[in-house]
């Protein structure tokens, strides 16, 4: 295996911290599975050492990954790995696919599919008549083995022909695109609550642990509402990630 130390570039010359510098490349390592859960690394002397740094600032960068929780102090061990929260910027994209993007192996399972009733907020977002038939869907969203995400999408009837093998090989999104709906836009609120009883065991979390929630709609190019999303995530491996621009 490569030494952590070779695989970290550090500038000098940038106005950047070299802490951060040091410990955006080990975030880097662990999000794209080069260091992978459970990987202990050299001690904080011996990474200075290698890297030309000051054990302070080893220290430091250290310190900041144990806070996000993507690193683990062990007496008697050391420093270790642990699963790596998955961060996601808030883009018109699918978590299927963003995970599998950043290689954190996604396994969906389908809870429950097919044709159902729109309640009354389904059919208010998807801009249908009370009582309307759409396609529900409830899949629970795997990351590296780990229960991450409880998703419930609905449809409106007729717009996609799908199986409940199709979902769990590939993302809603990816299957829509390719039935020729060209998803252009979304309205989209992120929130947080805490789990329910029947959520915390499908998502292997205690009762009332934090949960990170969004609520989607998804419009096509033609205007259309075509998918109103649910979505609960553990709040202890995943996050929302955004940009923001001054004006």
């Amino acid at each position: 295996m490569t030494p952590v130390s070779e695989l970290i570039r550090i500038d000098r010359s940038s106005p950047v911290p070299l802490y951060f510098q040091v410990a955006r490349g080990l975030e880097e390592l662990i999000a794209t599975g080069r260091l992978t859960p459970g990987t202990r690394l050299e001690n904080e002397v011996a990474l200075a050492d290698q890297l030309g740094l000051s054990r302070p600032t080893m220290r430091q960068a250290i310190q900041y990954l144990v806070d996000k929780g993507l690193l683990v102090r062990k007496r008697g061990v050391g420093t270790q790995v642990v699963h790596a929260r998955v961060r996601r910027t808030v883009e018109l994209t699918s978590l299927y696919e963003d995970l599998d993007r950043t290689h954190q192996q996604p396994r969906t399972d389908v809870l429950s599919f097919g044709p159902a009733t729109a309640p009354d907020e389904v059919a208010v977002a998807l801009a249908l008549p009370s009582g309307t038939l759409v396609l529900a869907i409830e899949r629970l969203r795997y990351a590296q083995g780990e229960p991450l995400a409880l998703m419930r999408n609905y449809l409106p009837a007729g717009l996609l022909r799908v199986t409940a093998d199709d979902l769990r090989e590939r993302g809603l999104y990816q299957l829509m695109r390719a039935a020729g709906v060209n998803l252009r836009l979304a309205d989209q609120t992120i929130g947080a609550r805490r789990a329910t009883a029947a959520e915390a065991k499908v998502l292997g979390e205690t009762r009332g642990a934090p949960l990170l929630t969004m609520a989607r709609i998804a419009y096509d190019d033609a205007g259309r509402a075509v998918e109103f999303g649910q979505h609960a995530y553990r709040a202890s491996l995943y996050s929302f990630e955004l940009t923001l621009v001054a004006r």
